[in-house]
Parts: C-alpha cells; sequence; structure tokens
C-alpha cells in the first residue's frame, strides 16, 4: 500500500513542476543605426506578474509606457506573456545591456547588447573643390573625416571609380581618448594626363556601408605633351616629307626648336617642318622640342626611307684544301631589306639564301666565282651583285699541250700545262734514261713560261717545254712523263713524240733533178776526153747545165751563176769577160753521184785524167715549213736556237718552187771555208704560243731564198 501512494504523490508533483514560469522568447544582441527604432523582444509562459526592463542594470519600471522614459516604451499582449521594449529615436546613450526580468518569478533574461552607430558625415579635402599640382611633382591629397561616427570610418580614394592604392591612413584622439578625427593622405606623382581630372574621397563605415564621397578636381601645370608625325611615313628616296609637331601645354607653349641626327636645322622654327628624304633620315632621326614655363619635351621619330640594296661588306677571296669547308659572306642593306641570293658565276641555280654561304667539303669541282645576289624589293628599287672566288688547293693538275711530231734528227720539243693551288714545287720531266727538272742536259732543255688563265679558281698555270736537239729513233718509240707536285700531292700526264716523214713526191722530184746532174757530169766528161780540148771552147749539147772545166786550173765554170766572180781564181778575174764568166766549182775528186741510199758517193768521172779530187754533197729536198734546209748544232749541249739554214739552190740552177728541207741534215764535206756562202743567222726560241690554231711546234720562221742554190767548192 506504501509505495502505490508514493507514486501517485510522484505524478501529481511532476505535474505541478510543469506549470511554472519560464521565458518563451528571450532578447539578443542588436544594432541600430543612429535615429533609428529598436525592438528587443521577451515573452514568458504561465507568468502573469510583474515583467520590467534593466538598462545595465537599472530597472526602467513595471508600467507598460515607462513613465521617465520618453522614447522607451514596451508591446506586447501581456495576457499572453508579451513584453518587449522598443526605444524610437534611438540616440547614442541609449547604447547599453539589456534584460527583461519576471520579479514574482525570479527569472531573468539573458542580457542583450544594443549597439548605436552613427554614419561618417561626408569627409573634407584639403584645397578642394580643386587642386593644382605640377606634372612630375610629387604631390599629397589629404582626406579627413570628423564627428562621432561609429564606428570609426574607413577613408578611400577613387578614380573613375577605380580605387586608387597608396594612400594611408591616420587617427587623431582626443584626450579622453575618443576619436576626434580620422585622415587618408594620397601621395602620388601627377603627370600631363592627369590634368582635370577627378578624384573621390569616400568616407564608409558598417553604420554607412555606400559611404558619403568628396570630390576634387585636379588642375595640372606641365611641360609641353609633344606628338610629332610625318607624312608620308614611308617615302621613297628623294620624295618630300612634312613633320608636324602638336603640343599641349599648361601653361601654353613658348617655342619649337628642330635638330636632324642631333644637329639643329637652321632656319626651322614653327610646328612644321618639310625636306627631302634621303637614306640617312634612317639613322638620323627628325626631333621637335617644345618649350614652356614649366619646362622642354623632346620627341623625335625616323623615316621609312626606302631605297635599293647597297652592299656593306663584299665577301673575302677563300682558298682552302680539297675536303674542306668554304664560307663566304656579305651583307647588304636596304629598305626593305632586300633578299640575297648565292649562284656561281654564268649559272641561274640558287645555292643558298642570306648572308652566308656554306660549301662543305669543297672539291675541284666547285672552284670559281660565286655571286652574291640582292634581289630587288618589292619598292622595284635598285638590286646588286657581288663575286668572290673560291680556290680549292689540290693536287696538280698536268696536261700535254698539243700533240708533238717531228723530224729524225731534227729538233723537237714537248710541251705540257700545269695548273696547281698551292703553286707547284717542281716541274720534271722523265724518261727512260733520265730526268730533268730546269736547265739542260745532253740533247735535252727545260724552259718553263707563264701560262693564261685556266679554270677560275683552278690555281695560276705555267708551260713546261722539253727541247730535244737532234731526235733519234728511240725518242719515238718511248714516253715522256712530265709530272708536277705542291704539298697535297702530284700529277702527271705521258706525251709522246710522233715521227714526221718526208712527202714521196718531194724525194721522188729531188732523185729525178740528181740522177740528171750527174748523167749530165759523165756525159760532160765523156765528150770532153773525146774531143780532148778545152770545154769551155767546145760546148757540148748535151751538157744540159752549160758546163766547161779547166784543164789547167782543175776548174769547172758553170754560166749563168751571178755569183761566179767570188769564187774565181786570179787568173779568171784579170782576163775572163763578163758574158762568158759563171760560177766555178773547184773539183778535187770526182763527179757527184747518187748511191742505193740516195746520198752522193764521190768518183772521178775523168779517170784521172783531170786529177779531180774528192768532193762529197749530201743534200736532201723535202718540203719544210721554213723552205730551207736545216743543220742540226754542231754540239748537243749547246744552247738552244734556231737551226743554221743554208741556200744552194742559186748555183744548182733549179726553178723557184724548188724548195729544201730542214728534216735531215745537209754536209759539205770540203776543207774550204769558203764552201758554204749562203748562211742564216739562227734565232732564239720565243715564248710558246698556245692560241686554239697555232701549230705544234712554233719554231722561228725561216725565210724563203729568192731561187734554189747548189754552190760547191772543188
Amino acid at each position: 500500500m506504501l509505495v502505490p501512494a508514493l507514486l501517485v504523490l510522484l505524478f501529481c508533483l511532476r505535474g505541478h513542476a510543469g506549470l511554472s514560469p519560464h521565458f518563451l522568447q528571450q532578447p539578443k544582441d542588436l544594432v541600430v543605426l543612429l535615429g533609428d527604432e529598436a525592438r528587443l523582444p521577451c515573452a514568458l509562459g504561465t507568468y502573469s506578474g510583474v515583467v520590467q526592463w534593466t538598462k545595465d542594470g537599472l530597472a526602467l519600471g513595471g508600467e507598460r509606457d515607462l513613465p521617465g522614459w520618453s522614447r522607451y516604451w514596451i508591446s506586447g499582449d501581456a495576457a499572453r506573456g508579451q513584453h518587449d521594449l522598443h526605444i524610437r529615436p534611438v540616440e547614442l546613450e541609449d547604447q547599453a545591456s539589456y534584460e527583461c526580468q519576471a520579479t514574482q518569478a525570479g527569472l531573468r533574461s539573458r542580457p542583450a547588447q544594443l549597439h548605436v552607430l552613427v554614419p561618417p558625415e561626408a569627409p573634407q579635402v584639403l584645397g578642394s573643390p580643386s587642386v593644382s599640382l605640377v606634372a612630375g611633382v610629387p604631390a599629397n591629397l589629404t582626406c579627413r573625416s570628423r564627428g562621432d561616427a561609429r564606428p570609426t570610418p574607413e577613408l578611400l580614394w577613387f578614380r573613375d571609380e577605380v580605387q586608387l592604392d597608396g594612400a594611408t591612413s591616420y587617427q587623431t584622439l582626443l584626450k579622453k581618448g575618443t576619436i576626434e578625427s580620422v585622415e587618408s593622405i594620397l601621395s602620388f606623382t601627377p603627370s600631363s594626363h592627369d590634368d582635370g581630372a577627378t578624384l573621390v574621397c569616400r568616407a564608409r563605415s558598417q553604420a554607412l556601408p555606400e559611404g558619403k564621397d568628396t570630390a576634387i578636381t585636379l588642375s595640372l601645370q606641365y611641360s609641353p605633351v609633344v606628338t610629332l608625325s610625318a607624312e608620308p611615313q614611308t617615302v621613297q628616296e628623294g620624295e618630300k616629307v612634312t613633320f608636324l609637331c602638336q603640343a599641349r601645354a599648361q601653361p601654353p607653349v613658348t617655342g619649337y626648336r628642330w635638330a636632324k641626327g642631333g644637329s639643329p636645322v637652321p632656319g626651322a622654327r614653327g610646328p612644321m617642318l618639310e625636306v627631302v628624304a634621303d637614306t640617312s633620315f634612317l639613322t638620323e632621326p627628325v626631333s621637335c622640342e617644345v618649350s614652356n614655363a614649366v619646362g622642354s619635351v623632346n620627341c623625335s621619330t625616323a623615316l621609312d626611307v626606302q631605297f635599293g640594296p647597297i652592299l656593306q661588306a663584299k665577301p673575302e677571296p677563300m682558298s682552302v684544301d680539297q675536303g674542306e669547308e668554304a664560307s663566304f659572306s656579305c651583307a647588304w642593306h636596304g629598305n626593305p631589306l632586300p633578299r640575297v641570293t648565292w649562284t656561281r658565276h654564268g649559272g641561274a641555280q640558287v645555292l643558298g639564301y642570306g648572308p652566308t654561304l656554306r660549301l662543305p667539303s669543297v672539291g675541284p669541282e666547285d672552284a670559281g666565282d660565286y655571286v652574291c645576289r640582292a634581289e630587288t624589293g618589292p619598292s622595284g628599287l635598285g638590286g646588286g651583285a657581288a663575286e668572290v672566288r673560291l680556290t680549292v688547293n689540290a693536287p696538280p693538275v698536268v696536261t700535254a699541250l698539243h700533240s708533238s711530231t717531228a723530224f729524225l734528227r731534227g729538233p723537237a720539243r714537248l710541251q705540257c700545262l700545269v695548273f696547281a693551288s698551292p703553286a707547284p714545287e717542281a716541274v720534271v720531266w722523265s724518261w727512260d734514261e733520265g730526268f730533268l727538272e730546269k736547265g739542260s742536259r745532253g740533247r735535252f732543255l727545260v724552259e718553263t713560261f707563264p701560262a693564261p688563265e685556266g679554270r677560275i679558281g683552278q690555281g695560276p698555270g705555267l708551260i713546261s717545254v722539253l727541247h730535244i736537239s737532234g731526235t733519234q729513233e728511240s725518242d719515238f718509240s718511248r714516253g715522256f712523263n712530265c709530272s708536277a707536285r705542291n704539298r697535297l700531292g702530284e700529277g702527271d700526264t705521258w706525251i709522246s713524240l710522233g715521227r714526221r716523214e718526208v712527202l714521196p713526191t718531194i724525194q721522188i722530184v729531188a732523185y729525178t733533178i740528181w740522177i740528171i746532174i750527174v748523167i749530165t757530169g759523165v756525159a760532160l766528161c765523156c765528150w770532153c776526153q773525146g774531143k780532148a780540148l778545152p770545154l769551155s771552147s767546145h760546148p757540148h749539147p748535151l751538157f744540159l747545165a752549160s758546163a766547161s772545166f779547166s784543164k789547167q786550173k782543175n776548174q769547172v765554170h758553170i754560166p749563168g751563176s751571178s755569183h761566179g766572180s767570188s769564187l774565181r781564181g786570179p787568173e779568171e778575174e784579170e782576163t775572163g769577160s763578163s758574158e762568158d764568166q759563171g760560177s766555178i766549182m773547184h773539183m778535187d775528186s770526182s763527179d757527184l753521184v747518187l748511191d742505193e741510199e740516195g746520198a752522193l758517193e764521190t768518183k772521178d768521172p775523168t779517170n784521172g785524167y783531170y786529177k779531180v779530187q774528192g768532193v762529197s754533197v749530201s743534200l736532201n729536198l723535202g718540203k719544210t715549213p721554213g723552205d730551207g734546209l736545216f743543220l742540226p748544232p754542231s754540239s748537243p749541249l749547246g744552247p738552244l736556237s734556231t737551226p743554221p739554214f743554208y741556200d744552194f739552190n742559186s748555183h744548182l740552177g733549179m726553178p723557184r718552187p724548188c724548195k729544201l728541207s730542214r728534216t735531215q741534215a745537209g754536209y759539205l764535206t770540203t776543207p774550204h771555208s769558203r764552201a758554204f756562202t749562203s748562211y742564216i743567222k739562227p734565232t732564239s726560241f720565243g715564248p710558246p704560243d698556245i692560241a686554239p690554231r697555232t701549230p705544234p711546234f712554233l719554231y722561228a720562221s725561216f725565210p724563203t731564198p729568192s731561187h734554189c742554190r747548189l754552190q760547191t767548192h772543188v
């Protein structure tokens, strides 16, 4: 029974506790602008007693209208427990801590803090509404906010609604600790572009988020702001150009001064200048200096003068070894910049573009002239080219010069042409039994002459000539080697000597003439023996040459000779007449007879009757380019020159077309010093002529005798 009774008692006590007074709503912190209305809510449940508000612990009273507090009152339905506190208009003194209390129930709400915000006043800018500054001189603008604004306002600077950086803020405090004012200083260096600009100082706080503005206008004094232009800006060389110098300044402009390349232009004073454009305007700009009371400003501009290519740096010739790299550079100046191409001289193929040409691993075929050409630009002005030579150093190139032929036992000349870079150290002729670099050796002599320029870039050339005096059979069967060497190698060529033969027709004619002469001589001798009379008084018709013999003087008289007087003895010179005197042949042995090989053999046709002593004459009548007979020098070691020339035609009584050969030697084996009466002084060898139509042998010309002669001394 006791336990159930306790449970009923606890249930009753619990129900009585749920009906006790309590807060349905408590006041919260509140922020109110000065002058606005503040409302602090408070609601109680199961409470019908007195409710009052306290301000910083001071009770405001239990009445709803709160007497003594004219701006305060309590609103709401008290039966429902609503007891809201109203303050209107809110003043700074209303900022405090407020509580809602149920005195009879002993209930107190949590404190609610009322914050009163005071909007800032419009700030002040020192010097407003217009501030005068000097462009380029640092300046400070001061903005100040005064009053009891709460919270302390923030001062900001704006230009065209764009906030400016670089402002510094300061706060000034009163002695009692309150803030008297706030200042913001904007430091900047104005320019001429700031003239007439508007700056805004804005005071902004929580009480006035949009803030309040104060605007000022900048009035600047600045040196001239210059704009220099040229019309037209792009010109051809030689055209007229007008420069215009426009300036704005505060205070106004006081003067203009023009210069070109730093040197004043005489006579130029105003804002306009007219000139004739040339290439110097590219590197010497035109400047205009404008002045006022604040200062001077100089502005310059360069003209775009178009002109054709001008060579600034010529390419330098190069000499490189075979296999190495060659590089050429040339610099062209022009406006617009010319296009540079590289080609071979005389060729159309473009080898490269730009100021540099590189040729890797050059060979002899790369030697020659190269052309650096500047092409005409869009302006159509000018154009130009520069040539440079590439020399490729390589082993010598040796070639035979013409084909070489000669007569047996006659002179010969072999020639080789040598081109080399660097120049050859030596040119050597070699054959079976020896070699010769220069000078003479036996029958051989070497001469060297400079050669005409060969292929461009091949290096200097020379001609080496091997002279042979008195050729032999072996000279025609062997080869002669001409070799040259330099530091890069050696080159050579083999040259063969061809043999020239006497024309058969001329040989037959020569043999026929000699047979007639021999037969005539034999017949004359026989006729003289039969008559036993002096031939001078009994001429015989068979003696075609009209020759007469003198038995007493052992002489043969040949009428018709124009040189007889020089060969006669003393007696004939005294007694002979001009009509019957002719050439006299002194005979020592015999008549002239041809042997089997065509040589003359000495025999006595009188069988000792006239005691004629031997005469030997060997002649060859082959045709030669010089139209004469050639006898080789007596010594093969002597200096090489044109061989002696002998003319026998006048004494033979031959017709003019007869010509004697210089191919084989002619000897007159007689001890008399007057045996040879016709002699032409030899001339020296001249330098070789390698013109395209020049014959292979370049000997001195031999004069053609007026008629063929044979003169013997018997």
